[in-house]
């Protein structure tokens, strides 16, 4: 009887355990990808400051650190992939000039980022 009491009681503590130790991690992995976004988000608005000045060789140093930020994020992988195209195209729309292009696009991916 008492074997059948221990087998329950650590049935019991290893099922605790774990649900405690799945929704810790849950948490810590929604909150990780915050500053990520944040980060990200301020190179693009940095990024289209310096393309509005015609400074496009900045704006590109901008973009690329977007782009290295934008790859640590975590979740909604489609929107996270589908925001770095449009990163990816105003930064070729960047290195053309075109700064009406290139600025409709970051203006596209800052909105998908934010809605992160």
């Amino acid at each position: 009887m008492n074997i059948i009491k221990n087998i329950a009681l650590i049935f019991c503590a290893i099922t605790l355990f774990t649900s405690v130790s799945t929704s810790a991690y849950s948490t810590e992995s929604t909150n990780s990808s915050a500053p990520i976004i944040t980060e990200t988000i301020k190179h693009i608005e940095d990024a289209l400051i310096e393309i509005n000045k015609s400074d496009f060789s900045t704006a590109q140093l901008f973009l690329k650190s977007a782009r290295l930020s934008a790859a640590k994020i975590t979740g909604n992988e489609n929107l996270v992939k589908q925001a770095n195209d449009f990163v990816i195209q105003g930064q070729i729309q960047t290195k053309y000039g075109d700064i009406n292009k290139s600025s409709d696009e970051l203006n596209k991916a800052l909105k998908l980022y934010k809605s992160l």
